[in-house]
């Protein structure tokens, strides 16, 4: 009976999808999941593992594997801290700190057991990061057995993850994140695509996933600002077919750009005006047309049409309370998103911008949030999830909370959820 029992239990973690990236398979945000709608420390909590370090990064599963990332800070002495003050004379902010070690870590699925915390990059006096902000920011990739960590201008690196060992380690791109890094790659086919938008430097760079080396990196063409400071980003691309052809839509400052994955060569780019940097919500898509945060300065949610056209327009926009951190999720005809500051949470009927209802959920928020089963999952930094039914009308659910701040997005495991504080890593699930 017992060994039957393990069995049923194997065969059903083998047959649950995997959590492979951020915002899970399509990137987008939803699960095919019966998640519980309620817990707290001690209600439908399977395990608690508390994770060492701070990274924000968003788990990612395969196997029975989870893995994330998290940085160690070692700060200067106060003599060190003040002589680097002393030499700053460009009026940017300094991070007095001697190293940063950067590591991953990997978790069993089944018992919470941390397994792996590896340390793969060492930076001396690393870039100053913001308090919203890690040096562990970027979510990992998992594919077949191979994790994809990237840390911005500090490396990206390649796991083993059977072995636990790195087999690529590649150093050598560099920008001026100023706030640090916070752009996560994709994959397609052979290459790993990220963004590099520094306030020096704007590119976006591929490598080939087998070796860590440079395949092509292409420079960004839109004119921008001439702040440095209005020239940064954060944000995320996306991989979609638009007219017939797998397109890499790629979010920035001031620009939105179309590139070939194979090549990188630009293939169109749509401005917005400048009006917004320090992009960071990963568009959703849908109805043939592509959704996008703006960002900073001046928030839009920009409606972007790219199918039958010859080159994507703007065919609505919409201005309030617009997320500055958090992506937005697409729910059939209905498209959700939450502000940062105070919570208002928004849903506009995709097709037109006509707004359903403004609501105020209350909190603080960076995560994005997640759909399954006709549930949608808000996750605050003050450690509470609000969970609405999806629809035309508000309606809260529950309200949930844990221990910490809510800063990573959440990952789904079969139909329990797996959520990263400051503090921890939870799998929660109806018992």
């Amino acid at each position: 009976m017992k060994q039957t029992i393990l069995m049923l239990t194997a065969l059903t973690f083998t047959a649950q999808a995997d959590w492979n990236q951020w915002r899970g398979p399509s990137g987008q945000g939803h699960a095919n999941a019966k998640l519980p709608t309620e817990w707290s420390e001690t209600k439908n909590v399977k395990w608690r593992t508390p994770i060492p370090g701070k990274g924000w990064s968003s788990p990612v599963i395969e196997g029975n594997q989870i893995w994330m990332t998290a940085a160690f800070e070692t700060p200067a002495t106060k003599e060190e801290a003040a002589e680097r003050l002393k030499k700053n004379t460009g009026g940017v902010p300094v991070n007095v700190l001697n190293n940063v070690q950067l590591h991953a870590m990997c978790v069993d699925k089944r018992t919470g057991k941390l397994l792996h915390n590896l340390k793969v990059i060492t930076k001396k006096q690393p870039q100053w990061v913001h308090k919203l902000n890690s040096y562990a920011s970027p979510s990992p990739i998992i594919e077949a057995g191979r994790v994809y960590c990237h840390f911005g201008s500090y490396g990206t690196v390649c796991i083993d993850a059977k072995t636990a060992k790195v087999a690529w380690r590649n150093e050598k791109l560099w920008v001026n994140h100023e706030n640090g890094p916070g752009s996560t790659p994709v994959l397609w086919k052979d290459l790993l695509i990220f963004h590099m938008d520094g306030s020096d430097k704007q590119y976006v760079v591929a490598l080939d996933k087998k070796t860590g080396r440079e395949k092509w990196r292409t420079v960004r063409t839109g004119e921008m600002n001439k702040n440095p400071q209005l020239k940064k980003s954060y944000g995320t691309p996306l991989i979609i077919k638009a007219n017939g052809r797998d397109t890499l839509f790629s979010p920035a400052s001031d620009w939105l750009y179309g590139y070939d994955p194979a090549t990188g060569r630009e293939l169109w780019k749509v401005a917005y005006g400048m009006l917004g940097f320090s992009v960071v919500p990963r568009p959703v898509t849908g109805h043939g047309m592509l959704f996008m945060s703006t960002s900073f300065m001046r928030p839009q949610l920009l409606a972007v049409r790219y199918e039958n056209t010859g080159k994507p327009d703007i065919v609505w926009k919409y201005n309030r309370g617009v997320s500055k951190q958090p992506s937005p999720i697409l729910v059939g005809d209905e498209l959700y998103f939450v502000d940062d500051s105070g919570g208002l949470v928004t849903c506009l009927n995709a097709h037109t911008g006509d707004v359903h209802f403004r609501e105020r959920l209350g909190g603080n928020y960076s995560a994005s949030p997640l759909h399954a089963n006709g549930k949608i999952y808000f996750h605050s930094r003050e450690g509470i999830t609000t969970v609405l039914q999806a629809g035309k009308t508000f309606k809260v659910l529950a309200k949930n909370k844990l221990n910490g701040q809510h800063m990573a997005s959440a990952a789904v495991d079969g139909n329990a959820l797996i959520l990263r504080t400051d503090k921890a890593l939870y799998r929660v699930e109806s018992r």
